[in-house]
């Protein structure tokens, strides 16, 4: 399996690399960001790239692939609708479109959020974008498309947030987590379970097409 990684330097994206670089049938990783991992390994080719909206430049590299893991977003906070959107909505969907029409037996994977706005209608904003670009990913031509509602999410293996704020509160919190799994497992999960997830939902499927906490702990 030929896998497109968006996002590697992220906490999720971190936690997938790691779970695709250790899997013997992922073949190869094309990590897509705007800076570098860091890591090297003989399975993995990194692509510096600024503009995700516009992803012209490195189109004659992104055809081949057999799964895209979509981990690319941000937090919302201190964002007005339009900047989130431009984010959240624009950067995936410009993504997908290109990999859609490139790729068409591809299995597209984004990771959505906890609570996400299916009906785009309700009243908290990240939630109503996340749900308009869950909507529209579903609607394209992959072969199969995904999505990935994880809750809280406890990192593994080294795996740090990008976000300060984030990274205090695991550090405040972190002994805990762990009793929290255990006791909230349709709540809770970690960089590593949602890495396999992805890997097995991309190379077996899944029989829905959303898959909240519960599932990908499962999975």
């Amino acid at each position: 399996m030929k896998v497109l990684l968006f996002g590697a330097t992220g906490m999720v994206g971190q936690g997938v690399l790691r779970e695709c670089l250790l899997d013997p049938d992922v073949l190869s990783v094309v990590s897509i960001g705007r800076g570098v991992t860091g890591q090297h390994h003989p399975k993995l080719r990194e692509l510096v790239h600024n503009n995700f909206l516009d992803l012209s430049a490195i189109e004659d590299q992104l055809s081949g692939f057999d799964a895209c893991f979509f981990c690319l977003g941000v937090s919302s906070a201190g964002m007005n609708e339009e900047q989130y959107q431009r984010i959240t909505y624009g950067f995936t969907i410009a993504a997908a479109r290109v990999l859609a029409r490139l790729n068409p037996n591809m299995t597209f994977i984004y990771v959505s959020g906890m609570g996400t706005d299916s009906s785009e209608r309700g009243r908290s904003m990240w939630a109503r974008v996340k749900g308009k670009t869950e909507n529209e990913l579903l609607r394209l031509p992959f072969r199969a498309a995904y999505i990935f509602r994880p809750g809280a999410i406890v990192p593994l293996h080294g795996v740090q947030s990008k976000t300060k704020l984030y990274r205090i509160f695991y550090v405040l919190l972190g002994p805990l987590l762990p009793l929290l799994k255990a006791g909230f497992p349709k709540y809770v999960t970690t960089t590593e379970q949602i890495g396999r997830a992805m890997r097995k939902v991309a190379k077996q499927g899944w029989p829905k097409p959303v898959l909240e906490t519960a599932d990908i702990n499962k999975v």
